[in-house]
């Protein structure tokens, strides 16, 4: 997903693009589901995770750098979102609030410029508004080495907006919230009593009880399948050929849940987790077994040195091998605390004494 071009790169060459949409295919959410959906301030639409150990990480070759080495790891059970957080649930939590995200904000120079190279020149006021990162597909075949191909700054841009001003949420109320910036997680996290996942937390969840498998559901690649994973289908990042359906974010609980019964662990939006993402992390645990940790000390990647990052997993509705093959249990990637984007959505959990 290699985001962490952040804000900043796209924000000073390119100007506002509006995202185009394609005919989506959504299957009937039942009443059951819905009641799901709607509960926010209960464990209801969670599952217990009992605790346990595992191997943390890739346990093959041939994925990322910052996959390795695997390492052992202990997790005290936890209760899970058994969904990623939808619009509808965002929603009250704003209403009740009145809380305003990170996307909703006017954009702040002095912060901003704090993660950029020195000397780097301040944009034009006019793109320094309010708004955020929005996808939009190219035209044919281009540089995979540069995110400026399809990631466009989008004044206007937020969780009610995903895809700049002239759109809504009106009919997605199901569907994961996006251009979720870390601080606006945490917000909602509070309000409803939880808290962000920790990485080992998370990945522990999302292998569903299975052992060393490359996915939440096996070995199989689902490339070609229509159940399994809402990814991006065809050609990156311009012919996204919709054999799952969509070509943006579902509504949650369309795919086969994991073996813990928990939705979208694979694909769809990626998700915050607590932890700062520092590549070199599994290096330094490498040797030791982990009981219940809470990641690196401080955010490093090679790739943004100016960035503080949290961790994000579990891929997006935009992930295809050939360029972010993240939709698995042990890819992990680091994303600027500030940065909102139209697949970077969330889910919380909780402790057992926590009602």
């Amino acid at each position: 997903m290699n985001k962490f071009i952040g804000i900043i790169s796209i924000m000073i060459g390119i100007i506002a693009c509006q995202n185009e949409t394609k005919k989506e295919v959504t299957k009937e959410i039942k009443k059951d589901e819905i009641d799901v959906i709607k509960s926010v301030n209960n464990n209801k639409g969670m599952v217990w995770i009992e605790g346990g150990t595992f191997n943390m990480g890739a346990a093959s070759k041939g994925f990322y750098k910052r996959e390795y080495p695997s390492h052992i790891v202990e997790v005290d059970g936890f209760w899970m979102d058994i969904h990623e957080v939808t619009n509808l649930q965002y929603s009250e939590f704003t209403k009740a609030t009145g809380y305003k995200t990170v996307a909703e904000r006017a954009v702040d120079w002095e912060e901003l410029k704090k993660q950029l190279p020195p000397d780097t020149p301040k944009p034009h006021d006019s793109i320094l508004q309010a708004g955020s990162l929005v996808f939009k597909e190219s035209k044919g075949p281009v540089s995979l080495n540069n995110p400026a191909n399809w990631w466009f700054w989008t004044i206007g841009a937020n969780w009610k907006h995903p895809e700049g001003k002239d759109s809504d949420i009106t009919n997605k109320m199901s569907h994961p919230v996006v251009q979720i910036a870390y601080e606006d997680a945490i917000a909602y996290c509070k309000w409803a009593n939880k808290r962000l996942p920790t990485e080992a937390e998370w990945e522990f969840a999302a292998r569903g009880g299975l052992v060393d498998k490359k996915y939440t559901w096996g070995d199989e690649d689902p490339k070609n399948r229509q159940d399994l994973a809402n990814i991006y289908q065809g050609d990156f990042p311009y012919n996204n050929t919709s054999i799952d359906n969509y070509t943006g974010t579902a509504p949650v609980m369309q795919f086969k849940s994991n073996g813990y019964q928990l939705f979208d662990m694979s694909g769809n939006v990626w998700e915050w987790c607590s932890d700062f993402f520092n590549e070199n992390y599994y290096e330094e645990v490498a040797s030791k077994i982990c009981k219940n940790p809470t990641g690196a000390k401080t955010s490093y990647n090679s790739r943004e040195t100016y960035v503080i990052e949290r961790v994000t997993k579990g891929g997006s509705f935009l992930c295809h091998i050939s360029y972010c093959f993240n939709y698995r249990p042990s890819a992990r990637e680091g994303t600027s605390v500030d940065t909102g984007l139209s697949h970077l959505g969330f889910r919380c959990v909780k402790e057992k004494n926590i009602i």
